[in-house]
Formats: structure tokens, C-alpha cells, sequence
């Protein structure tokens, strides 16, 4: 199964984990935001339910993707755009993929200062 990693993390853990690969240690598929924030600003709850719509699926266009979804075109145009400028989805010719068959989402919730 083609799983990526959504993550919370900081630039030292990113290059950490570059660094492992270019060792050999298989790291698998790591998408990672620099803060909670900006994780949750991205994928909101209707870009999740997009992200969930194309897991495993291949590609489709936008407007399979928004029926899907039971959402206007149009609405979901700009959240594929959000989801493409993030690195989360990806254009494949004529149209758009989520090329992973399952998400795991990963960090760490920590009390406040």
C-alpha cells in the first residue's frame, strides 16, 4: 500500500530525514507543514473531504473530483489550486491526482507555554 505521511515539523527534522534517505534509510512519502497552523489551514475540513474523494482513485478531472463530492466546480477548482500551490495533489496531464492509496497523519499536541 502507497501511504504518505502528513506531518507537523520543523526544517531540522525535515533535513534529518533527508539526510537518513540519502544514507538508504527508507523514509517513505512525507508531506510536512512548518506549523498546526498552516496544516489545518490547508487541508480544511472540504479539502479533506476532496483528499479522502481521490485517495487510491487515480487520476480524474476536477469535475469528477467535484461530484464526487457533491460540490460546485467551481468551489472545488480552488481548492484543487490550494491543494496543487501546497504540494499535496499533483496535475497529471488533462488532470489531477492524490497518488497514494491511504494518509496517515502525524504530530505531536503538547500543553501550552
Amino acid at each position: 500500500m502507497n501511504i504518505v505521511t502528513l506531518s507537523v515539523a520543523s526544517r531540522d527534522d525535515v533535513t534529518r530525514r533527508a539526510l537518513a534517505a540519502f544514507e538508504g534509510e527508507a523514509q517513505g512519502a512525507h508531506h510536512s507543514f512548518a506549523s498546526p497552523d498552516l496544516l489545518w489551514q490547508t487541508l480544511t475540513r472540504k479539502r479533506w473531504d476532496l483528499i479522502q474523494a481521490m485517495t487510491g482513485q487515480g487520476v480524474m478531472s476536477i469535475r469528477e473530483a467535484a461530484r464526487r463530492v457533491g460540490r460546485d466546480m467551481k468551489a472545488v477548482h480552488g481548492d484543487v489550486q490550494a491543494l496543487i500551490k501546497a504540494g499535496v495533489i499533483h496535475k497529471e496531464g488533462r488532470g489531477i491526482v492524490f497518488p497514494y492509496d491511504g494518509v496517515h497523519v502525524d504530530f505531536m499536541l503538547t500543553r501550552a507555554a
